[in-house]
């Protein structure tokens, strides 16, 4: 069996959005699951739109993602020399030839085929003049114009073209360039590749360039046409869905493991499991399980997965990830031990890293102030007795994990007569400034003796009035 290769080929005009992501996901996978190899190749022959920031961002986007790709990155602007023998192959084996007709021209030849009740179409007036090369001329290839052109798709099934309904296309401008089909064809004979996985949207581009391989002499490659991603309403995907740059996720705080999650679920399925590992996605993925129906696009959903992912995941693997969102908030954190403690408190009530990152403030900056309804519920008299009661204790405690804190708070439970609310409260509001944390020894236990005692003496300062800490 030849080694599989597959290959993406952003057009660097933009961002690379979700469906954009999707394909190159798809084309990754397959080649990792083969032990193939994936190309990178920018097609960026549209010289007006193509930018160098679009390039960068194509490659931040898939180097977030964990998408790494074995060749490339090819850029089609650098291969004129190579797209120009291959059209002068084609006219010298007669599949190609030049044509002179103005724009005006080919704008009557359209009117007259539409008055007729036909597809617009060149009628190949050149086609048989063997003009010879010219400033103003185009070249185009000599479609056979009786029989059908059968895409043999892995998703969808055996799709038939006329070739009658397919005219003499433009293969190269009058200024030189290679026009798409051409281009995209090259490119892929002379890189070797063999599977073609990409939107159903080329589907119509699809016969055109099974016509060139042939009259290039190349073997076809296997086609898989995926179904396009839809919104909620059914529509195709756009902003207006939620449909923006992969790295614009990457900011809002996701995890690169839960979008290739849920974007590989948008069009595949293993049984009935939602939840996928990377490692799993690349064991697992196939072809034969791409549906044929659009997937549709759920904010909600993916939501839903990210928080999940982030739940399984190790703490290593979250902590480069939340780290810019901490420098973002001023906390200079380090990806060291204290930090992977921090995480392993907060990563089962976070949704996003933004989530995570506002979640562990407190672990890095003491309360400025105090939630005013914690204070007028949680920090009564009886509290702050309390408070001082089990600052005293803490300070003869030796251990400081979450095991031995247990029997300290039993303690001053019986002392005081007090329930453990009652003492866990006051204290989350003294460590946090408000009522709401992760569990209490487990959230001690990480802010360390020194600190969680300084944090209780604060407090207990500034109820007292003896700070200028406000509650």
């Amino acid at each position: 069996m030849d080694t599989i290769i597959t290959r993406f080929p952003p057009s660097p005009t933009g961002y690379l959005h979700i469906g954009g992501a999707r394909t190159a996901l798809f084309n990754w996978l397959y080649a990792r699951h083969n032990g193939g190899k994936f190309i990178l190749r920018i097609e960026d022959t549209d010289a007006a739109r193509s930018t160098k920031e679009s390039v960068d961002a194509i490659f931040d986007a898939l180097q977030w993602l964990g998408i790494d790709y074995d060749e490339g990155p090819y850029y089609q602007s650098q291969r004129y020399d190579i797209y120009r023998a291959h059209v002068d192959q084609l006219i010298a084996s007669g599949n190609a030839y030049y044509c002179t007709c103005s724009a005006q021209r080919i704008e009557e030849m359209r009117q007259a085929a539409k008055a007729r009740g036909e597809n617009p179409r060149y009628d190949g007036t050149c086609r048989e003049k063997g003009l010879p090369a010219s400033p103003d001329a185009v070249v185009r290839f000599k479609t056979p114009g009786a029989g059908n052109t059968i895409l043999e798709d892995v998703i969808r099934g055996n799709i038939v073209f006329s070739n009658a309904e397919i005219d003499d296309f433009i293969i190269r401008r009058s200024d030189g360039s290679p026009m798409y089909n051409l281009a995209v064809v090259v490119d892929d004979i002379t890189m070797g590749i063999n599977t073609i996985i990409r939107g159903d949207d080329h589907i119509s581009n699809t016969p055109r360039q099974i016509l060139l391989y042939r009259a290039l002499g190349a073997s076809v490659p296997v086609f898989g046409h995926v179904p396009m991603v839809l919104g909620d309403d059914r529509a195709r995907l756009s902003k207006r869905h939620g449909a923006m740059s992969v790295t614009a996720y990457r900011d809002m705080g996701y995890y690169p493991d839960a979008l290739l999650n849920y974007l590989v679920r948008l069009g595949w399925s293993h049984g009935d499991q939602e939840f996928f590992t990377k490692e799993e996605l690349v064991e697992k993925f196939s072809l034969k399980n791409v549906g044929k129906s659009a997937g549709v696009f759920n904010p909600e959903k993916l939501l839903a997965l990210n928080a999940r992912h982030i739940h399984n995941a190790p703490e290593e693997k979250l902590a480069v990830h939340l780290l810019p969102f901490l420098s973002e908030k001023g906390i200079d954190a380090r990806e060291d031990e204290y930090l992977y403690r921090v995480i392993a408190t907060l990563k089962a009530r976070s949704k996003t890293f933004v989530e995570m990152a506002d979640g562990a403030e407190f672990y890095y900056f003491a309360p400025k102030s105090y939630d005013e309804k914690g204070v007028k519920k949680f920090l009564q008299p009886e509290n702050i007795k309390a408070l001082e009661k089990l600052a005293g204790a803490l300070r003869e405690q030796e251990a400081f994990d979450e095991k031995s804190l247990e029997p300290v708070f039993q303690k001053i439970m019986e002392e005081t007569g007090l329930g453990f609310g009652k003492i866990a409260q006051p204290l989350r509001l003294a460590l946090v400034g408000k009522a709401v944390s992760p569990g209490i020894f487990e959230m001690i236990a990480v802010l360390g003796k020194d600190e969680t005692i300084s944090r209780i003496d604060q407090c207990i300062a500034a109820m007292s009035g003896k700070t200028g800490i406000s509650a």
